[in-house]
């Protein structure tokens, strides 16, 4: 979906649960509105920082998002599986000029959900909360050493052992095994989309001047 179709975003270790329109998110989370100095008749909105902001948003929706992703698996893994073919291309973030690893992760969660992730795979290794192998279920995150680094690339589980990525240059979106000898000795864990995370304060300012910046282009369109 477009931006103009979609409008709908929350913040994955930042909302963490809930899709809500964009006025909605400004309302509760990044708006100006927070920072002016005479409240509103209708409510009383506490001064307080943006990522002050975030962490009050976070306590309010963050027990919705495990139902949410459980709820939307199949939908998730279709518009994953939509994307099979699409070339592997480093640092790029939309389908028509390719996707890397960790893009491909979070066009799939934005597009399709609404959810915000952060960029890279390591910073991804630091939301929700860790499971086991044999706790997986669709729509968790699956992570893996690739260059001898921890957590340096990343898929989505679709079940029966199986999870789909974007593999390496050369290569384009498709489904692999986690039972084959390359994948099962470079599985790093997995993380299942809970609300909860581990991420640094600046990288949670990182994710909602982001959303602040979406609902900057949003009004423009």
């Amino acid at each position: 979906m477009s931006l103009k179709k979609t409008l709908l975003f929350s913040i994955l270790g930042l909302s963490l649960g809930l899709t809500v329109s964009l006025p909605t998110l400004a309302a509760d989370a990044v708006s100006p509105a927070n920072e002016a100095t005479t409240p509103s008749a209708e409510a009383i909105v506490p001064k307080e920082s943006m990522f002050q902001a975030g962490r009050a948003y976070i306590a309010r929706v963050s027990d919705r998002l495990a139902d949410t992703v459980t709820e939307k698996s199949d939908e998730l893994i279709n518009r994953a599986m939509e994307v099979i073919g699409v070339r592997y291309r480093w640092d790029a973030e939309l389908p028509q000029s390719g996707l890397d690893g960790s893009s491909f992760v979070g066009y799939v969660f934005k597009d399709k959900l609404g959810f915000l992730l952060p960029r890279k795979s390591t910073q991804m290794s630091r939301v929700g909360k860790p499971i086991s192998r044999e706790e997986l279920q669709p729509g968790d995150l699956v992570f893996f050493n690739t260059m001898r680094l921890t957590f340096s690339h990343v898929g989505i589980y679709v079940g029966d052992n199986k999870f789909i990525h974007s593999p390496s240059k050369g290569t384009a979106v498709r489904v692999d095994d986690l039972g084959s000898l390359y994948w099962d000795k470079r599985f790093d864990g997995a993380r299942r989309l809970d609300g909860s995370d581990n991420l640094d304060d600046a990288e949670r300012q990182e994710l909602l001047n982001e959303v602040k910046n979406l609902k900057r282009k949003s009004h423009s369109l």
